[in-house]
């Protein structure tokens, strides 16, 4: 790709991110922008000016070496000086005032991106920093849409559903013992915990080739699955007791013993085959443990998403290196619900595991930490702060995520008891002595 192909890219992308951070905040009125509809969430007026902010900062300010539009704003859309519960008391920009900053932002943006050679320092060469605020940008959507489903009222926010089962996808792929290339060093917009690519073992082990389902996961309720203390961590146990955990989020059974859910202002009977969503780390594992198996480490959730058995190397995504598409993924709000599994069989990896890429995050059991030579860039703010034993990972992506925030080596991670993320999960187990091929 030439530079000029780059940049004509590169506008596309912030294009497109932008499109779809005026979708989700025009949508609504003025007083449910500057609404909280959850404490666990800010207004969306706050994250439409920390979106402008953070490009400010980094594009015009940094990369472009401009004047400063809003210096006079940058702590009170700094994300570590003011926890989320305590947003809407803040002097937070009217929507006319952010909608106007964030416009002005973007003009003076896209002036830098003309003059800038892309190339000769960390932040220009690529247009890494570009791609960094783009994928900022789409975080911050999908976290608008997760506000979405949390706020009251009539449906906002229309899509068409996702396309239907078009493949027979059940059972396990099993996954033989050996190295592979996790992480990356050579993608050019990969962020600073997913470098750098680094060789690791893996024990043979067997995946589901699909996520566990809405009407599997009715079964564990059945089963008692909420009121078994026997099937949940300590920690686990001590949640679903403070929080009186019973079902899935947003979920509620009718006196006929048939469960609903409400999705983005409308209510409907759950869909049996669609991938479970709105379930916490604690709940996964609960539900692992009663079916007989675990929730997969994050090495092996790649290395199954990833690696090619044929040449031994790992793809950028399941398929391969190219582009996610409408055939490959449910991704980039196209749709507004999880995919019933095996609607995407053009997306499956080589050892036939289906829709590892976007429907829904998958938690897996590992905690959030550095690579083996993993150094912050360009700041420690983005992921080493929160390195340690409170956050798990979360891989694959969602409906709700863009195709420049995931890939295979994208890592997300939240705190275990999440449950308003877009997130489910898929079983693993140890591989049998005669299953390791």
């Amino acid at each position: 790709m030439t530079r000029e192909e780059l940049r004509t890219d590169i506008a596309i992308i912030l294009d497109r991110a932008r499109k779809r951070t005026s979708l989700l905040t025009e949508t609504v009125s003025d007083e449910e922008l500057c609404a909280q509809h959850s404490p666990l969430m800010s207004p969306l007026v706050w994250d439409l000016a920390h979106i402008g902010n953070q490009e400010e900062l980094w594009l015009v300010r940094d990369l472009g070496g401009r004047e400063p539009v809003r210096k006079d704003i940058d702590e009170l859309y700094d994300a570590f000086q003011h926890p989320r519960a305590s947003r809407p008391q803040l002097p937070l920009l009217s929507p006319s005032e952010a909608r106007g900053y964030v416009r002005t932002v973007r003009d003076k943006v896209l002036d830098v991106l003309d003059h800038t050679p892309l190339y000769g320092t960390p932040l220009s060469d690529h247009g890494f920093a570009f791609g960094m605020i783009a994928q900022h940008e789409q975080q911050h959507d999908e976290t608008m849409l997760a506000t979405h489903q949390l706020r009251r009222g009539s449906a906002a926010l229309h899509a068409a559903p996702p396309p239907p089962k078009s493949a027979a996808v059940g059972g396990e792929a099993v996954v033989p013992a050996g190295p592979f290339e996790m992480g990356t060093s050579s993608d050019p917009w990969a962020l600073d915990n997913e470098r750098p690519a680094h060789n690791v073992h893996v024990d043979a082990f067997a995946i589901a080739r699909a996520p566990v389902t809405n009407g599997e996961y009715i079964e564990f309720i059945g089963d008692g699955g909420y009121s078994r203390s026997g099937l949940w961590s300590e920690a686990g146990w001590a949640h679903r007791n403070a929080s009186d955990l019973t079902a899935p989020l947003f979920w509620r059974q009718d006196s006929d013993g048939v469960w609903w859910r409400r999705r983005f202002g409308l209510v409907e009977e759950v869909p049996l085959d669609e991938p479970v969503v709105h379930v916490s780390f604690h709940e996964a594992e609960a539900f692992a443990r009663w079916a007989g198996k675990r929730l997969p480490t994050e090495a092996e959730w790649e290395k199954a998403a990833r690696w090619d058995p044929t040449t031994g190397r790992s793809r950028r995504y399941p398929w391969g290196d190219e582009a996610p598409s409408a055939e490959r993924a449910n991704l980039g709000q196209r749709h507004l619900q999880p995919a019933t599994v095996g609607a995407y069989p053009a997306g499956a990896s080589p050892l036939g595991v289906h829709q590892l890429i976007g429907d829904v995050w998958e938690w897996t059991s590992t905690h959030f930490r550095g690579y083996p030579g993993f150094r912050y860039f360009p700041y420690a703010e983005y992921s080493e702060v929160f390195f340690g034993t409170a956050h798990r990972v979360l891989r694959g992506g969602s409906f709700g995520t863009d195709e420049v925030a995931v890939r295979g080596t994208f890592r997300n991670w939240d705190y275990p008891v999440r449950r308003q993320i877009f997130a489910g999960f898929r079983l693993a187990r140890d591989a049998e002595q005669d299953e390791n091929i």
